[in-house]
């Protein structure tokens, strides 16, 4: 099979972390080139890949097949559009748009050229999260009554990415980490009914929003998904209880930490918690009640790139779908209607 040659529209954090590691290690792609404008630190890290120092002569190379936009939020409709024009399958960071409608024209022009469009939602391949997924799966609460996930950090300081930290389009902590706890709820639990939301900036140096509570309404059970950079002592990232128990686990994937000191993806303990940050389950299973720790999933970002290869190589769905995106979109916009009129807001 001929690997897939890839281009990384940046080599911040995110390309030398959650990108370029991947790709590296999986047989099926090639890290082909990556668009620096005056750095040339792709290369350095990784000899034999082109830097080009604009992207429109990167996307004229006839011999890259994907590339993966992880720039800015806010250019992420501009550059996925040009890319997918060009001929290439697209891989977009999280959140997929700004609005609505980008998102929609994205997938109408992906579905025009033929090309495979995806959105890199990273943490459904953590381990924690796969951990609650499969206690939900196995029925071990029983129906859902209420669900609260969070994504807390405590920062006094700005973030050094200064596009995060500029009133604009798609900045602030609703569209960074809201998109991750709102794609992980309706993977979950599907479209809400209706959301009410609180939006804020708790800090006094931030100028986007920095804290965000959201109340999903479902026929008959709430999730609430919450996070603020103002949380020392964070709660559990996932709190979950049913007619029949509960489920509470901390927020402890391994891999990004992992990444950060330049570890390399793959053997026995990738992905691995510690025993220590097992999930709690109380709950009644054949009329005995049990309250047992349970042993976390493993966590694997590769998995992402196995099902892109799987999609471009042998036409299977991407494993994170441009639609499934674009219902996160929707939510974001719905949270900030509601919090700006201060209501209820009815989901179509």
């Amino acid at each position: 099979m001929q690997p897939i040659n890839t281009a990384l529209c940046s080599f911040g954090m995110s390309g030398w972390v959650f990108h370029a590691p991947f790709i590296m290690v999986n047989p099926g792609f090639n890290f082909y080139a990556v668009w620096e404008r005056t750095k040339n630190l792709a290369g350095q890290k990784y000899p034999g890949v082109i830097t080009y120092r604009s992207l429109e002569e990167m996307l004229a190379d006839e011999n890259i097949e994907l590339v993966v936009v992880n720039t800015p939020n806010y250019t992420h409709y501009e550059y996925a559009k040009l890319a997918l024009e060009a001929g290439k399958h697209v891989i977009i960071e999280k959140p997929f748009t700004i609005t609505v409608k980008d998102g929609k024209e994205l997938i109408e022009l992906a579905e025009k050229k033929q090309k495979k469009l995806s959105v890199y939602q990273n943490r459904r391949y953590d381990s924690d999260y796969r951990t609650v997924k499969k206690v939900l799966e196995e029925g071990l609460l029983g129906n859902m009554v209420e669900a609260e996930i969070h994504y807390d950090r405590f920062k006094e300081e700005l973030s050094p990415k200064v596009h995060k930290e500029i009133p604009g389009p798609g900045t602030g902590a609703l569209y960074d980490l809201g998109s991750h706890l709102i794609d992980q709820a309706l993977q979950l639990f599907g479209m809400p009914q209706a959301v009410f939301a609180d939006i804020a900036i708790m800090r006094p140096i931030s100028k986007v929003d920095d804290y965000f509570e959201l109340l999903m309404y479902y026929s008959n059970f709430r999730v609430r998904i919450k996070s603020s950079y103002q949380v020392r002592e964070a709660l559990p990232g996932y709190v979950f209880h049913g007619s029949k128990g509960s489920f509470i686990k901390q927020k402890t994937d391994v891999q990004e930490d992992m990444l950060q000191t330049g570890a390399i993806p793959g053997g026995a303990s990738w992905g691995i918690e510690p025993e220590t940050q097992k999930g709690l389950l109380h709950t009644e299973v054949n009329g005995e009640v049990k309250r047992v720790f349970i042993e976390s999933e493993r966590g694997n970002y590769g998995d992402y790139y196995d099902g892109i290869l799987e999609a471009i190589r042998n036409d299977k769905p991407v494993p994170v779908s441009a639609e499934e995106a674009l219902q996160v979109i929707r939510i974001i916009k719905a949270a900030f209607e509601s919090n700006e009129k201060k209501k209820v807001i009815e989901l179509d």
